[in-house]
């Protein structure tokens, strides 16, 4: 018996002998919140958790630390602590989040915690306006992410400034103001109404997908949603139609703005080309749908059409006819531009259309839709165009022959050799040609370079002009170099250096233009208005010949050269060619044809001749004139048939 005592007496009481110093060596069960403070109550910086200010006040008031961080079950604890698990509690929520957009959140790697979203201690109901999750706040709170570019870069997110562009919004601006009703980034990218189910536009689920896209914002626009499934548009998309459009095609995703702003694809001054055209000018789906083809065309030639371009907000556009939402064909009897309802449509604009008036077509083309009244009109008037207007130019142009014919039987002096006057007609005609061809390039949507190179095949030719013409343009200067290698090219180089007297002339042009001075300055045999036009003209000559040698031959530019050099040499090459262009319609063109001195043209660069009187007003200091005195030779014209 004692020996029993004595065994029980071991096995019971020497354990709590020494559990003392095994509870001072920091086991335990449970922990208070307040045993956790010992060591996280700010004293260390590294440590500290702002309980008071935080904890205390989120929701989660009322819990200890290791209702959370349950892996603690010893003080001190170890360093590396496996991650709180707020589905122990949130089960619910914890089996919906399992991805989010295309990543696992079992394997996703950078895939939001729950802290990322809802905070970590300082957590409050989505209804506070503190709250990381209240409508107010949610764009920052998904902005962490989703604006970090980093990030968006690595997991291929296209939209890298979502919530930038969102802020900018109709629906951004309506939240930032404090309306919560309006939409933000879960409304949308929620999937089945809960924000812990985000999945990718590809998932066939998601919220955002293609076909689910006119559900979603429907949440919010019933009205709207119920119109576009009857439109021809939801009809399609039923069908399982990718290429038909949802809300987003035209009002866009993130950067919604209102209709009444003229910058949204919607507003009546764009709806026309910058939404309706893209589908319904597209070849490959107007072919598919059986859709007439040109009908952004017809409606731009039509009044309404040209009143929009001119800014009238007011006009009829696609939207005011086929509706925004509700669109149907014309074949169905609810549709809007059904024969028996145009009367309706149009009198909301006309009040008392006739019938008759309301079947007029907008989208008529000349000659072939138009009542045949119209139809005889329009060609009556084209006949009496072409004959009236025919008859004008062919009276002007007997006249401009007369005047040209008197200007040759005048007495003249010649002012360019043949030599001069093949350069001159090889200058002028390749600069020409560089000129359209090159701003073709750069204007392709304009109307003359499609009325020039629009049709096919046109536009590779041009490249093709462009570059025979610069070959041509750099042999002609090569000509023109040797030229003046000749007795009478050095002469010409001599009499075209500039001197102090064109700076003096300059001057004195201008006091006399502005009624300063009574004088004219008297010129020699190059003024100073043809030494800078020559002089600018070798200049631009080198200076396009360089640039344009590189962006010929960029493969071989790249291998020498940075990438920025060819940027350079564009940048160059057009405002070089802007300038070269402008200087000869506005310096040239007006010494050569508009002034009225020389009016309608020196004939020079004919035949190399000019009147005697009209060089004899432009250059009275020419030495030609002096050694016409000291010769005594009276036809200066025949004096000059040798040179």
């Amino acid at each position: 018996m004692i020996k029993k005592v004595f065994l029980i007496t071991i096995t019971i009481v020497f354990p709590l002998l020494f559990s003392g110093p095994a509870m001072a060596q920091g086991e335990v069960v449970t922990l208070e919140t307040e045993s956790c403070l010992d060591c996280h109550d700010g004293h260390d910086e590294e440590l500290s958790v702002p309980y008071d200010s935080a904890l205390a006040m989120s929701i989660h008031q009322d819990m200890e630390c290791i209702d959370c961080h349950t892996a603690i079950t010893k003080l001190p604890h170890d360093e590396d602590l496996a991650p709180v698990n707020c589905g122990d509690c949130h089960e619910d929520d914890a089996d919906i989040y399992v991805k989010h957009g295309r990543l696992s959140v079992e394997f996703g790697e950078d895939i939001p915690s729950c802290g990322d979203c809802h905070g970590h201690h300082y957590i409050l109901p989505s209804s506070e306006k503190q709250s990381k999750v209240n409508p107010l706040r949610l764009p920052e709170t998904c902005g962490k992410c989703h604006e970090d570019m980093d990030l968006t870069k690595k997991h291929e997110i296209l939209y890298g400034k979502a919530v930038e562009v969102y802020k900018s919004s109709v629906h951004g601006k309506a939240t930032l103001g404090g309306i919560y009703v309006a939409a933000t980034c879960n409304d949308c990218h929620s999937t089945g109404g809960t924000a812990h189910r985000i999945l990718g536009p590809g998932d066939s689920q998601s919220s955002i997908n293609h076909f689910n896209i006119p559900k979603t914002c429907g949440q919010c626009h019933q009205n709207i949603e119920k119109d576009y499934w009857e439109g021809i548009h939801g009809k399609l998309v039923r069908r399982g139609e990718t290429d038909s459009p949802v809300c987003t095609d035209c009002h866009g995703e993130h950067g919604i703005i209102s209709h009444t702003d003229p910058r949204s694809r919607v507003s009546p001054s764009r709806v026309a080309e910058a939404t309706c055209a893209p589908c319904h000018e597209s070849a490959r789906l107007n072919e598919k749908y059986g859709i007439p083809s040109g009908r952004l065309q017809t409606w731009v030639d039509s009044y309404h059409g040209l009143k929009s371009k001119a800014g009238d907000l007011t006009v009829a556009n696609c939207a005011s006819c086929h509706g925004a939402h509700r669109i149907l064909p014309h074949t169905d009897k609810t549709s809007s531009i059904y024969a028996d309802n145009l009367q309706e449509t149009c009198g909301h604009c006309h009040p008392g259309i006739s019938v008759t008036m309301a079947q007029t077509p907008i989208h008529g083309t000349p000659g072939i839709t138009q009542t045949p009244v119209a139809n005889i009109i329009r060609n009556i008037y084209i006949i009496a165009i072409v004959i009236i207007i025919g008859l004008m130019a062919l009276h002007l142009l007997i006249d401009l022959r007369k005047q040209i014919k008197n200007i040759f039987n005048n007495k003249l002096i010649r002012r360019m050799t043949l030599n001069e006057v093949w350069q001159h007609v090889f200058l002028m005609t390749t600069f020409i040609s560089l000129v359209i061809t090159g701003f073709a390039l750069r204007y392709s949507d304009s109307w003359w370079a499609n009325f020039i190179f629009g049709h096919e095949g046109a536009f590779s030719l041009r490249g093709v002009i462009h570059r025979v013409s610069a070959v041509l343009f750099i042999l002609t200067v090569i000509w023109h170099v040797i030229y003046l290698t000749r007795i009478r090219g050095r002469q010409f180089i001599k009499d075209m250096m500039p001197a102090g007297k064109d700076f003096g002339d300059f001057l004195q042009m201008n006091c006399y233009n502005l009624g300063l001075n009574k004088e004219h300055p008297r010129f020699g045999r190059f003024s100073y208005v043809e030494k800078a036009e020559y002089w600018a003209l070798v200049w631009g000559s080198a200076v396009m010949i360089f640039s344009g040698f590189f962006l010929w031959f960029d493969n071989f530019a790249v291998q020498w050269f940075p990438k920025g050099f060819l940027d350079v040499m564009l940048v160059i090459h057009y405002y070089e060619a802007w300038l070269a262009t402008l200087a000869i319609l506005i310096w040239h063109m007006y010494s050569t044809i508009f002034s009225p001195k020389v009016y309608p043209m020196n004939p020079a660069w004919i035949n190399g001749k000019m009147p005697v009187k009209m060089y004899e007003e432009e250059h009275p200091d020419d030495p030609i004139f002096k050694e016409k005195e000291d010769t005594g030779k009276p036809e200066i014209k025949d004096k000059q048939k040798g040179a």
